[in-house]
Formats: C-alpha cells, sequence, structure tokens
C-alpha cells in the first residue's frame, strides 16, 4: 500500500514503474474486449496463463486476481510466476482507493453505511440536499463539499469557484449548506436553468421551515443569505487565465448571450420518493459571543456557528483527509448528524441578521465579482477539463487551492491523438479570447513524464481506465448474468465481420437486459444497428462454440480491468508531477467509497505562503 504522501522523488520513481510495467502489457491494455474472438485475444496470452485462467470461475478470479485485500488466498494449482508478478505489480503500482476512514473489506461489498437506513437517502445529508439527487451524487457531495470547506479555512478564504458545475448539487451545499461564496460555470445553458430552478426551490423550503418552526420576530427577520452566481459558458482549454477570471465575473445575461442552449437536459431528475426522514435544523438566532466582541449566528443550544476556526493554518495538507477535524457544526455523537441549513459569518444591522460570505450587501439577490483569491473545484470534470483547472491554478495569482475529481480519461487530448471523440467542441458563438501559441495536450503535462520512453497511453488504455474495477468484483463473486454481455458482443463482433469485413467495432450503443435474452434475440436487435439485417443467418454451430468460451473472455476482460487503475494513477501522477515542477505541494487522497463511486481520487494542492492566520471574525 502506498502512503498517502509521497516524496518529490518518489513520485518521479513511482511514474517510471508504471510506465515500464505498462509498456510491457500494453497488448492488454490497448485491447477491445469485443474483438476476443475475431483477433483471437486469447491466444496472445502465455500458455501457462492460458491453463491457469481457464480453470478460474468468477469469484475465483475476483479473490485470487483483481482484490488485493483478500488474505490467505487458496489456489487450486501452481499460478505461474510470470502471472503471480503481473498481479502484484498492479496491485503496488495502483494509487489506493479505499478511503482512510472506510474499513478496507473485500472489494465492491454493500453501499456505504450512510445509505443502510434507506438505499436512496444518505442519513449524513439533510433532506433539502438530497432532493433531485441520486444516491451516489449524495455520498459524493458531502464528501467533497467537506474537504472544500476545510481546504477554504487552510487558505483562509470563503470563495469557491465550482467548474462544471451542472445542475449545481455541489454548489448548493457548499452555499447554503457550508456558508461559502459560490460561483457556478457550466456550459449547458439548460442545466444552468435547473441549477437556478432548484437554488429557487430550496430558498422556498428554508423559508417554510422557518414559518413552521417558529414565530419568533427577531427569528423571523432571518434571511438565507445570497445564492450562487450561476454562468452559463465553456471553458476553453486553450484561453489565458485572464480570460477565465473575466468569464467568472461576467454578468449572467451576458453569459447567457454568448453560450447558446445545449438541446434539451438528457439528465433525469432523481426524485426523493420519502420526505419522511427530516433531519433537525439549527435555528439561527443573532448572539454576541462571549469571546469577541463581533456578533455571530448560533445555534439554539448557544452553539456558535459564525466565528472561523482560528488555528485551522496549523492544520498540514493531510488533515485535509479528516472530512469533519474543522467542522463547525453542533455537538453530536456524529458531527454530520445535524447539518445546519446556512453557517455563514452574519451581521446586525437593525435588528435583522443578514447571512453574507465576503459580500456587505443585504440584498441576496447581489454578488460580488472573483477578484480576490478562491479555491477552484471540479466534480468529475469531464477530459481536458480537468487539465485546464490545473494550469489555471498554477498561473492564476487569484487561486489559492483547487480540488479536482476527474472523468473520462478517453477524452483527454495527447499529442498522438489530438481530437479524441466524444469530445465536446466549443459553442458556435463564444468570447474572443486569448489563445496559448504552443498546444496544451491534457496527457502528459509534465515535463518529468514526457523524457520518459514509452509513456504514451492509447485511447482504449484511457478507456479502460474507466471502468469500475469494484463493480465488477461484485459481479464475479455474484456469478452475475450481466457477465455474459462482453461473450455476446464478442460473438456478435464476428458475426459482423464475417458479413462486412470493412466494419470493425461498430457501435451498436448498449442493448437493454441482454444478459436476460438469448443470443439470437441479441443478434436480431443488434444488426441493424449496424446497417445488417435482423434476419441474418446465422452459424448455429459456430456461434455455439464460441458461447461456450465465455469463462475465457471473463478471465480475459478481468487482466484488462486489473490494469485500469494502474493507468489512472499514471494519468493522476502526471498532474502531481506537473504541479511538482512548479514548486506545488499536491496529494491524492481516495475520498469516496469506490464502490459507489469509481471515479474517487481527489487531487488536492494548495500554494506556498498561504499559512496566515485566519482573518478575525
Amino acid at each position: 500500500m502506498l502512503p498517502a504522501t509521497l516524496t518529490d522523488e518518489q513520485q518521479k520513481h513511482l511514474a517510471k514503474n508504471v510506465v515500464s510495467l505498462l509498456s510491457i502489457y500494453k497488448h492488454i491494455s490497448d485491447s477491445y474486449i469485443i474483438e476476443f474472438f475475431s483477433e483471437n485475444l486469447w491466444e496472445t496470452l502465455p500458455v501457462s496463463w492460458q491453463e491457469t485462467l481457464s480453470k478460474l470461475k468468477p469469484p475465483q478470479i475476483a479473490d485470487l486476481l483483481l482484490d488485493k485485500t483478500v488474505e490467505n488466498r487458496k489456489y487450486q494449482s501452481v499460478w505461474p510466476l510470470s502471472l503471480l508478478a503481473f498481479r502484484a505489480s498492479a496491485h503496488v503500482l495502483a494509487y489506493p482507493r479505499v478511503p482512510p476512514d472506510q474499513p478496507e473489506t473485500h472489494t465492491g461489498i454493500g453501499k456505504p453505511e450512510e445509505f443502510q437506513t434507506n438505499q436512496s437517502q444518505s442519513s449524513l445529508l439533510g433532506h433539502i440536499f438530497r432532493k433531485h439527487v441520486k444516491p451516489k451524487k449524495q455520498h459524493e457531495i458531502r464528501r467533497l463539499g467537506m474537504m472544500v470547506k476545510n481546504l477554504c479555512q487552510l487558505t483562509n478564504c470563503d470563495d469557491v469557484v465550482d467548474v462544471g458545475s451542472g445542475q449545481g448539487h455541489l454548489t448548493r451545499f457548499l452555499s447554503f449548506g457550508l456558508g461559502l461564496s459560490v460561483t457556478a460555470v457550466e456550459a449547458d445553458a439548460n442545466l444552468v436553468s435547473m441549477a437556478r430552478k432548484f437554488d429557487g426551490q430550496l430558498r422556498l423550503t428554508l423559508e417554510k421551515e422557518r414559518l413552521r418552526k417558529t414565530n419568533d420576530s427577531k427569528l423571523s427577520q432571518v434571511v438565507a443569505g445570497p445564492s450562487p452566481k450561476h454562468v452559463v459558458g465553456w471553458v476553453n482549454p486553450k484561453a489565458s487565465w485572464e480570460d477565465f477570471i473575466g468569464q467568472l465575473n461576467r454578468r449572467d445575461d451576458e453569459s447567457e448571450s454568448l453560450v447558446p442552449g445545449g438541446g434539451p437536459c438528457k439528465k433525469r431528475q432523481w426524485i426523493s420518493m420519502s420526505a419522511s426522514d427530516h433531519q433537525p435544523t439549527s435555528k439561527a438566532r443573532c448572539v454576541h459571543s462571549t469571546e469577541c466582541d463581533c456578533p455571530g449566528c448560533a445555534t439554539e443550544d448557544g452553539m456558535v456557528l459564525g466565528h472561523k476556526v482560528t488555528d485551522c493554518h496549523n492544520y498540514p495538507l493531510e488533515a485535509l483527509q479528516v472530512l469533519d477535524c474543522l467542522s463547525v457544526s453542533a455537538p453530536s455523537t456524529d458531527v454530520h448528524t445535524q447539518t445546519p441549513l446556512v453557517k455563514r459569518p452574519c451581521r446586525c444591522d437593525q435588528g435583522v441578521c443578514y447571512a453574507e460570505s465576503n459580500s456587505s450587501h443585504p440584498n441576496p439577490g447581489e454578488s460580488e465579482n472573483v477578484d480576490s483569491g478562491f479555491v477552484l473545484t471540479g466534480l468529475h470534470a469531464c477530459g481536458d477539463l480537468s487539465a485546464t483547472l490545473l494550469r489555471h491554478f498554477v498561473n492564476c495569482p487569484s487561486v489559492l487551492g483547487m480540488t479536482s475529481v476527474a472523468c473520462c480519461y478517453m477524452k483527454i487530448t495527447t499529442k498522438e491523438n489530438p481530437s479524441p471523440p466524444g469530445v465536446i467542441g466549443p459553442p458556435s458563438i463564444t468570447p474572443r479570447t486569448s489563445t496559448t501559441s504552443q498546444p496544451d495536450y491534457g496527457y502528459p503535462m509534465s515535463e518529468w513524464l514526457k523524457g520518459l520512453p514509452a509513456h504514451q497511453l492509447s485511447y482504449k488504455a484511457r478507456e479502460g481506465a474507466c471502468h469500475a474495477i469494484e463493480d465488477y468484483v461484485r459481479r464475479l463473486r455474484e456469478e452475475s448474468e450481466l457477465l455474459k454481455t462482453h461473450c455476446y458482443r464478442a460473438v456478435l463482433e464476428t458475426v459482423i465481420r464475417a458479413e462486412r469485413p470493412d466494419l470493425r467495432r461498430a457501435g451498436i450503443q448498449t442493448i437493454k437486459k441482454a444478459h436476460t435474452l438469448p443470443f439470437t434475440e441479441y443478434a436480431r436487435l443488434g444488426l441493424p444497428r449496424v446497417g445488417l439485417p435482423a434476419d441474418l443467418p446465422l452459424d448455429q454451430a459456430c456461434v455455439e462454440a464460441m458461447l461456450q468460451h465465455q469463462g475465457r473472455v471473463v478471465a480475459y476482460f478481468s487482466l484488462v480491468l486489473l490494469l485500469a487503475p494502474v493507468v489512472e494513477t499514471l494519468v493522476l501522477l502526471d498532474r502531481m508531477l506537473f504541479l511538482q515542477e512548479r514548486g506545488i505541494r499536491s496529494q491524492l487522497v481516495p475520498l469516496f467509497d469506490p464502490a459507489f463511486s469509481p471515479r474517487n481520487l481527489v487531487l488536492v494542492a494548495t500554494k506556498e505562503g498561504l499559512n496566515e492566520e485566519v482573518k478575525d471574525c
């Protein structure tokens, strides 16, 4: 198990070893499982590997090959040393994926503890932040939100910029739940419209709860504070950081006119099925703290919420892993069982308590420009967007810290593949920006990695790094019928090529409940999607012979999947080296439950010279 924090030399040494391993097994990481039969992938493995793997049942593949947490493995035969070395190397060179506060049990077992009572609602997140939010996203926004809050305290700022904000679920939790001043940037105007709608619903809920819970005349004047500022905009990876700051400061009406709508929103809305598990929230009233002369927002039990933690500058970067180490929630056996709806510094003006961030204006509809220090965050920023935010963090003096959760590695640009498929280009109408003279690819970013021979990662290798190894382990242990889908697609590929040799890896998209269908029905649905007749005659004997090798298909795909975390490690390690070369310390933290949220590694960094004393409240 690698330590959470690596020295500069350890990072370089790890990168070198990862590149070495991937170069040796490039034929595995670059292979397409749908070509298992058409390209005879099984025959590319050493004979000793074939003999060993062909004897394994799915649960054995999970325990003996993929899950590194299993102890006292029981082998039914002697494994070749080369296969053992391959497994050991893949396990040790991949960054740990289990959060430090989560027991390291067998991979892929159950949901996080917060969903044990209700499978669709986190017990650790206030009910107003669960509306419209799927369980996976609930898990993510709570944990990342707490990390961003801690990072803000560490860098002594309350401003956050959330890029790729979507419908604003993380933004609302940061703003209304954690009291931060948030600017959200999203390219899809439809998603921004939904975010603003949900903001309004949340504010209405706050007002209803306030009226229902108290008749106190003073409390009735408490307002929720400024809503997040939403900016419609496409973040240009070739634009300068000055243009990025200008984009953040653009007026709402101007940003909407610059970027056309992205069409109907295709994301489903997750409507909470139950509102009966309402969590208690703290009632705010205007008080004076006994520890200082300034007013602060306090709960009914006297717990002051409006003052910053005065010693947070003494926390090392590792403290960010402890999600609630700087929490200012009311005392409880679990600090998250009571989530204050608003925890912002406040001021008193003629008996009215205005919750605020850095704004001095009582009008919650107004927000100031982003022109001072702020923390940059992106939850599953796709492709080059994560790399772009990293460059803005390095170059822009206003960005004091950042958290980056990446995804869609196959959409990262490289020198060999500068225009990967699936990348959304700029909108037809964009503001004029200054662009860089040299191309900045998403991978590699660091000079160290560029200097290593065979550092290149193919589109397929990067696509494979997006697969969920924990979910596949669960399927293997359950011997799920879903395991047959890869074999079905591989057989169909041979049928397609026999009829149309020019069609290679043609996309047929997902066939619903394919694992419940006989292959003939699967083929009947899939063939028309590539322009072939649904009733195309099949060589039944040949088809049945291939279907008998489903176990081999599963075993081979498991080898590919074993390298997925290693590829992801190299992509993220490259970004850490990029920061290291610019004198910035960073850390890679497994933050989410990997079985629940596979892209769970968060790159967190702060710039040097920020450990100043926290401003007085």
